[in-house]
C-alpha cells in the first residue's frame, strides 16, 4: 500500500526531512533543512506482457514469492533505472518465464493509485514453447482462457488486462486499454 510521506531522511546528507509545501510548488514535499534538497515521490512502474502461444494459450506464473505467492500472474516487475518500458517489460518476461518474446505493442496502462503505481503491459509473441522460470516463479504453464484459473489469480490488473486479451481475441482489434483500479 502506498504510504505518502514515507521519506523520513535527506538521501543527499542524511539529516531528517520535514513534510513542508516548497516554494514554486503546489503539495507537501519532504525537504532537508539542513542542505534544502527537495525529494519527490513519485509512482513506480510495473512493467510485464501478455505472451501468447501460436494456438492462442497465455503463460502464466505461480509467484514463489509474496506478495501472492502461490497464485497466478503475467510476468512482470517493477522496471529498472535505465531500461525503456519495453525494455523492462522483456526481461521481467526474462527473469520470471525464463522466455523470450516479441512484444506486438503496448496493451494495458492501469493506474493503481492506492499503491503508488502503474502497470504496464505489452502484448507478446512466445518465440519458443519452453521455459525456464526463474527463482521467482514455482512454474509456468500455457491457459487457454476455459482454463484460466480465474480465483488465483494474484493481481486485479492481471485479471483486468486477461479479460480485455480474451475479449479482443474474439473481436480481433487490440486497441491499448487505460484504467484506473482500486
Amino acid at each position: 500500500m502506498f504510504e505518502p510521506h514515507a521519506i523520513r531522511h535527506c538521501r543527499n546528507c542524511g539529516a531528517a526531512v520535514q513534510y513542508r509545501v516548497p516554494d514554486d510548488d503546489n503539495r507537501p514535499r519532504a525537504v532537508c533543512p539542513v542542505c534544502a534538497t527537495v525529494h519527490y515521490e513519485n509512482p513506480l512502474n510495473v512493467v510485464g506482457t501478455v505472451p501468447v502461444w501460436e494456438d492462442g494459450r497465455v503463460l502464466l506464473c505461480r509467484r514463489a514469492i509474496e506478495p501472492r505467492r502461490g497464485l497466478w500472474t503475467l510476468p512482470a516487475g517493477f522496471m529498472e533505472l535505465g531500461e525503456t518500458v519495453a525494455e523492462g517489460a522483456r526481461r521481467e518476461t526474462d527473469e520470471e518465464a525464463g522466455v523470450a518474446v516479441e512484444l506486438q505493442g503496448l496493451y494495458t496502462v492501469l493506474n493503481v493509485v492506492r499503491a503508488g503505481q502503474v502497470h504496464l503491459f505489452y502484448r507478446a509473441r512466445l518465440l519458443a514453447d519452453t521455459w525456464a522460470p526463474g527463482p521467482e516463479t514455482l512454474e509456468a504453464q500455457l491457459f487457454a482462457e476455459a482454463e484460466i484459473p480465474w480465483g488465483d489469480i494474484a493481481f486485479r490488473t492481471v485479471a483486468y488486462t486477461l479479460h480485455r486479451h480474451f475479449e479482443d481475441v474474439r473481436s480481433g482489434v487490440f486497441p491499448v486499454h487505460v484504467a484506473d483500479i482500486d
